[in-house]
């Protein structure tokens, strides 16, 4: 896996109305997206959810090979997740190699999942493609920030999640410069079975978690040279307000998703 095919976490700077509207209202519309995608059970909601997707992914004028690069990273999940429903699910058999059985109900029930992996996938890929960390991590803090008055740290749980976004193609450009690394020591990747190819990525993932660590040591050092106190002191110099067009895109949003919830469970 090369770390261009790691979206998560990048972003792509733009001026489109996808792009400026609010990130608090990105971040609402992406858990109420994401809760919708599991209510939903019936393929005019995924038809209805992934035009939703397409047309904000027209409007904020992004690279088509980009948005289908981050969907790489979870083709793995999706096939395995297609084959464990296929067996596991009871049902009318459609093919029988021995004991194991593939069923209708089965595969019907994993192409449903695996629809909805694809579009949550690409849902919160448009999120962290469209807005910058800084963004994501103001947006995050006043979404939070109601809670400190029971105590929530707003600014620290903000600030460790942007890292945490930001770190992701970090560490998978890490994990691509060590991989070719092994290659050109010999290390051989293609050969042999699953199990075999499991076990040469141990000399992969040890030096990949010290650099890791590493990382996050020298990360500290940096904020805590700079005084770094979380949200003690701290002042912004965004407004913070939300305009009239933001609200219209999170009202005309959230019925979408209600009335697909509702109509299409």
């Amino acid at each position: 896996m090369s770390n261009r095919d790691v979206t998560l976490g990048q972003y792509v700077p733009g001026r489109s109305p996808v792009h400026r509207t609010d990130p608090r209202i990105k971040l609402v519309l992406a858990v109420v997206f994401s809760a919708t995608l599991f209510v939903v059970n019936g393929w005019t909601g995924y038809g209805a959810l992934a035009g939703y997707v397409i047309a904000c992914t027209a409007l904020a004028r992004l690279p088509w090979g980009l948005v289908v690069r981050s969907l790489r990273p979870i083709l793995l999940l999706v096939v395995l997740t297609i084959v464990f429903h296929g067996v596991q699910t009871p049902g009318a058999p459609l093919a029988v190699w021995g004991p194991v059985e593939i069923t209708g109900e089965g595969l019907t029930a994993a192409v449903r999942l695996a629809v909805r992996l694809v579009l949550l996938a690409a849902g919160v890929s448009l999120v962290t493609l469209t807005t910058s960390p800084v963004a994501m991590t103001d947006g995050l803090e006043r979404l939070l920030s109601p809670g400190r008055r029971l105590g929530l740290p707003a600014a620290e749980i903000a600030f460790m999640v942007s890292l945490a976004l930001r770190f992701i193609p970090t560490l998978a450009e890490e994990f691509d410069r060590i991989v070719k690394a092994q290659k050109a020591r010999g290390a051989d990747w293609e050969s042999g079975g699953v199990f075999r190819r499991a076990r040469a990525l141990v000399p992969v993932l040890v030096p990949l978690f010290v650099r890791a660590f590493r990382r996050a040591d020298g990360l500290a050092l940096a904020l805590e040279s700079r005084c770094w106190r979380g949200a003690e002191g701290r002042t912004q110099w965004r407004s913070g307000r939300v305009g009239a067009r933001d609200w219209l895109v999170l009202v005309g949003s959230l019925v979408l998703f209600g009335v697909v919830g509702w109509r299409c469970r």
